[in-house]
């Protein structure tokens, strides 16, 4: 550091006064005045001739060139500052927006956070940091984008199940929709443990999709036995995060053959008559398998799988219930969902119909419809019956998305009309349809 005295007497025009360190200062006498009658550049800033193109550790008082046309370039912040310190860094050949610029604090504060590391990714950027000290470490005071570069994640559970698969017609129950589980300890749906939380970031918007059920086996106009649909899927999607996606539930098969069953989060349930019979996969993590069918009894079909049980395989002349589903208290209450439609069976006596599963699975039938699995439960339909004539299978429940953040961290801004509760000191969103969460 360097201390330059200014004479009394004004120096001539033209004379130079250069400060080649940060923290040189200028000693100005009383009753002499220090103007710029031209234009001052570089005032405490040494810019460095050498253009910049790998990593580096930068040194107070410093600029630098930065061209990452050939790749992104990692810069180290000193491990000491003072405050005053300044530094500058130019886009040399505006490729930051392909190539980042990113700097590593190297353990001090960065716009008062000790993480993530900013990166700057905006063609033609020029920053300039100066330290404030331990507290706020270096702050931008010129960086042309006003962005705080250092935002800060927190936690979010969630719980995401889609949308159930429709029973057949004269045929299986619908397959539960995938369940997916981050919350607590709670288990997810086919045997898996609680997922990890996510980690969502102030400002950014994250997609939430809310899977609708499948349509139950149509067997009006001529269509007799057909199976239904199968669920659509579920998911939370945005920057920074791997997508969570829960599959739709397998669809319920129908009475003749060519309508079998489908895998799903938890597999559909298969009929009797159809050629395979047996019932469709769940999806690891997410759900189970649907039962067989009896092709020996084609009047009996199997239940859809659910999101904590495989359905039963017929055996007899009874269709068999539902696979179960699981109860979570994500809300700060015990609901369940997930739950498996029943199978259908045949009108006539000694013959049985299979329940829903628990968890919204709609009951099979064996001399009407087969009745629907519950709204944003991701429930699979129930299996329609033989009365005669053929009866139609139920739809699928819808699915619901669900999350759950500190509210000390909950931003307020959603779209899709979400139930917004709390619990405790965590606000609850619940999505009955589809919309969005800006953290």
């Amino acid at each position: 550091m360097s201390k330059i005295e200014v004479d009394t007497i004004a120096p001539q025009s033209g004379t130079t006064v250069t400060l080649g360190e940060s923290g040189d200062t200028v000693n100005i006498p009383s009753g002499v005045t220090l103007t710029n009658s031209g234009t001052a550049t570089g005032f405490g800033i040494s810019w460095q001739s050498d253009i910049k193109t790998s990593a580096f550790t930068a040194v107070a008082g410093e600029g630098y060139w930065i061209n990452t046309t050939s790749a992104a370039i990692t810069v180290t912040l000193p491990a000491s500052a003072s405050v005053g310190d300044e530094i500058e860094f130019t886009d040399y050949a505006r490729t930051w927006g392909t190539n980042n610029l990113t700097l590593n604090p190297n353990s001090l504060n960065y716009q008062g956070n000790s993480s993530p590391n900013p990166v700057y990714d905006v063609n033609g950027q020029h920053v300039r940091i100066v330290y404030s000290g331990a507290t706020q470490g270096w702050i931008p005071t010129v960086d042309e984008d006003v962005t705080l570069e250092t935002p800060q994640t927190y936690s979010a559970d969630f719980l995401v199940v889609a949308g159930g698969g429709g029973g057949g017609s004269n045929g299986g129950g619908g397959g539960a929709g995938g369940y997916r589980n981050s919350y607590s300890t709670e288990s997810s749906g086919g045997g898996g443990s609680s997922e990890t939380s996510l980690s969502l970031s102030p400002g950014i918007t994250y997609t939430i999709t809310v899977g609708a059920g499948g349509s139950g086996g149509d067997s009006s106009g001529g269509t007799i036995g057909a199976a239904g649909t199968s669920g659509s899927d579920s998911s939370i999607s945005g920057t920074g995060i791997t997508t969570i996606t829960s599959i739709g539930g397998g669809r319920g098969s129908g009475y003749p053959a060519g309508n079998d069953p489908e895998d799903g989060g938890s597999g559909g349930g298969g009929n009797g008559n159809v050629v395979p019979y047996g019932g469709g996969s769940g999806t690891a993590n997410q759900g189970f398998k649907g039962g067989d069918g009896n092709n020996s009894y084609n009047g009996a079909s199997g239940g859809g799988g659910g999101a904590s049980a495989a359905a039963a395989n017929v055996v007899g002349t009874n269709a068999t219930a539902g696979g179960n589903g699981l109860s979570s208290s994500i809300t700060g209450s015990a609901v369940a969902r997930g739950g498996g439609g029943g199978g259908g069976a045949e009108g006539v006596s000694g013959f049985g119909r299979g329940l829903g599963g628990t968890g919204g699975g709609g009951d099979g039938k064996n001399d009407s419809a087969g009745d629907s699995g519950t709204a944003n439960t991701g429930g699979g339909g129930g299996g329609g019956g033989y009365a005669p004539p053929y009866q139609n299978g139920g739809a699928g429940g819808s699915g619901v998305v669900i999350l759950r953040v500190a509210t000390a961290n909950y931003s307020g801004t959603t779209t899709g009309s979400p139930t917004v509760t709390t619990d405790g000191t965590d606000t609850v969103m619940v999505f009955n349809a589809s919309g969005s969460y800006t953290g």
